[in-house]
């Protein structure tokens, strides 16, 4: 699975990409490829940006305050300007995280530079991932059984919810994140390829009730208070040498320019 050449082409994965890859329903090995009746994946590709010099002291903006998103067909790309994408990770944003956390067969691009993030990445592991994923989990708990017909949904997802009575994406999100939470605050490893993606694709496919997705979240969102009790991650982040890491990310790759 590669890039198309249009996409290959553009500034925000080529010549201003430091990291990339492939985020989502691949990286977790859930992907249901568009050929199933039944799939509701996009290809989901996630990069980090160190644009030129004028995008920091000229006017020049990146995207939408730092964020840009490319859709092309079945890819759904969200690129990061570098400085936004570390104050994510400083907040342990769920999403960004992975990306330091894949399988090397899931990298589309690594740069020295973002060989250079991916080794630092315990400065982000902290007592706030339970905040956050926690978070992200009652997000999808919550949008997995109301405003069921939302405008994010393709024809296939809506018929999904019409057939089971809630969003098992949704579901299946909120089961995979609380136990990825669970795992970090346990290990510090953000195991990104799930070694249970059979069972969640079984919630995805609609084969768990509503009651019985319920149930194991309610038990999941116990695990996770006990085990952030438990960690012994710091319970914040090191602001400082995050902001050196950032400002040596941008000089390094500025001399590539």
């Amino acid at each position: 699975m590669t890039l198309p050449k249009s996409l290959k082409k553009r500034s925000e994965l080529n010549e201003w990409c430091v990291l990339s890859g492939y985020r989502g329903s691949i990286a977790h090995g859930m992907y249901v490829p568009n050929s199933d009746p039944n799939s509701i994946d996009d290809k989901d590709v996630m990069a980090v940006c160190v644009p030129p010099v004028e995008y920091y002291y000229g006017l020049s903006q990146f995207g939408s305050r730092g964020t840009k998103e490319i859709k092309e067909g079945e890819w759904d790309i969200v690129a990061y300007e570098c400085k936004k994408y570390i104050r994510m990770l400083e907040k342990a944003n769920p999403n960004v995280l992975a990306l330091l956390w894949l399988e090397s067969t899931y990298y589309i691009q690594k740069t020295e530079v973002g060989d250079l993030l991916i080794k630092n990445r315990a400065l982000f592991s902290t007592k706030n991932i339970y905040k956050s994923f926690v978070g992200y989990a009652y997000g999808q708990m919550h949008r997995m059984t109301h405003h069921a017909f939302q405008g994010y949904m393709g024809a296939k997802r809506k018929q999904l919810v019409e057939k089971f009575g809630y969003d098992t994406k949704n579901a299946a999100h909120l089961v995979r994140l609380l136990r990825m939470g669970i795992e970090f605050l346990t290990t510090r490893e953000l195991n990104v390829l799930r070694q249970d993606a059979q069972q969640l694709l079984e919630i995805k496919r609609g084969e768990w009730t509503l009651e019985q997705v319920k149930v194991e979240a309610t038990r999941l969102f116990k695990l996770s208070e006990e085990a952030f009790v438990r960690s012994k991650l710091p319970d914040r982040a090191d602001h400082g040498k995050i902001n050196k890491l950032c400002i040596e990310m941008i000089s390094n790759h500025m001399k590539s320019y």
